[in-house]
């Protein structure tokens, strides 16, 4: 299917403005760039309720926001710990609240949005151990905050979703917890891939080599190789301890092909996975909704899916 032509309206704009070098940028840069873009594009829909939180992160307390759906007042719901994108250096609840307000309305689960620590200032392995110690508090306080423990999952998009498959991993490995599903929405899964999506959309289809380059040079530390497994977990050595999984990609993402292979490991694993590349898409177009309408049909999909293994 060609490019969506609101997708490549918004490319054709982009270039228009000539954007210096991502590899260039400073971190501060980067994050208004990211955190303007969201609040230019998106749609914020109306939820049933919406609730700052502090929440257990591994060496202290972190900001929280928990959404709630529509007709969801006083009812025990499905959730989803939410871990927003942004290449682990950017973005932030404010950033990704268009987002997370689309996702709990289209899924019917409340979501714990949690503002996991930074690089640079907090580089590698941080962002993990603050997602572990996140979904563990969820758990147990889910009771709480209107949540079935039972049906408490991981989601995640881009960087995000790199990070909600890590610590999949490492909870069922290290924990023994299992998050009933991973929600993985154009999630990057191995930082040295070379594939097709990655050769043919990896220039002029708003994530570039470059933006990749630069968020991984400020969130690893001396020592760690990109082909780590918690660093690129497409390159873990076992996968079939993974929950039930849902994940989306994009046809005009660089990181499409990763995806698709991420979720063929799975179902090679017998891990329960629904798989759905949107046609026409580009990366974070989920985000922009305010200038790609096809995004509201995609979350649709989505929380059809999500619903499903949540049953």
């Amino acid at each position: 299917m060609p490019l969506d032509p609101h997708a490549r309206r918004f490319l054709d704009r982009l270039g228009a403005l000539q954007p210096r070098q991502p590899r260039r940028l400073s971190v501060g840069e980067r994050r208004d760039a990211l955190a303007q873009l969201l609040s230019l594009a998106g749609r914020a829909e109306d939820v049933g309720g919406i609730e700052d939180l502090w929440v257990d992160g591994a060496q202290s307390r972190l900001r929280a926001r928990l959404y709630s759906p529509k007709d969801a007042v006083g009812q025990v719901r499905p959730g989803l710990v939410y871990f927003h994108g942004g290449g682990l250096v950017a973005g932030s609840l404010e950033s990704h609240d268009a987002i997370c307000r689309s996702l709990t309305n289209a899924t019917g689960c409340r979501i714990v949005s949690v503002d996991y620590r930074l690089a640079p200032e907090h580089p590698f392995p941080a962002a993990i151990a603050d997602g572990r110690a996140a979904f563990e508090w969820s758990l147990a306080h889910a009771a709480e905050v209107g949540i079935d423990p039972r049906r408490l999952g991981i989601a995640g998009d881009s960087a995000g979703a790199t990070l909600a498959a890590v610590v999949c991993q490492s909870l069922s490995t290290e924990c023994h917890l299992r998050p009933a599903v991973q929600v993985l929405i154009c999630p990057i899964l191995d930082f040295c891939a070379d594939t097709g999506s990655r050769r043919s959309f990896g220039e002029g289809y708003f994530l570039d080599h470059a933006t990749l380059a630069h968020d991984l040079e400020h969130y690893l530390v001396a020592g760690v190789e990109p082909s780590h497994p918690q660093v690129s977990p497409l390159r873990s050595a076992d996968v079939s301890a993974a929950p039930p999984t849902c994940l989306h990609t994009a046809e005009f993402d660089p990181l499409c092909d990763e995806g698709a292979a991420y979720a063929e490991r799975l179902s090679a694993a017998g891990v329960q996975t629904t798989y759905r590349c949107h046609s026409g898409m580009i990366h974070l177009f989920y985000g922009m909704g305010g200038l790609i309408p096809y995004a509201a049909t995609a979350f649709q999909i989505l929380g059809a899916d999500i619903r499903a293994m949540l049953l």
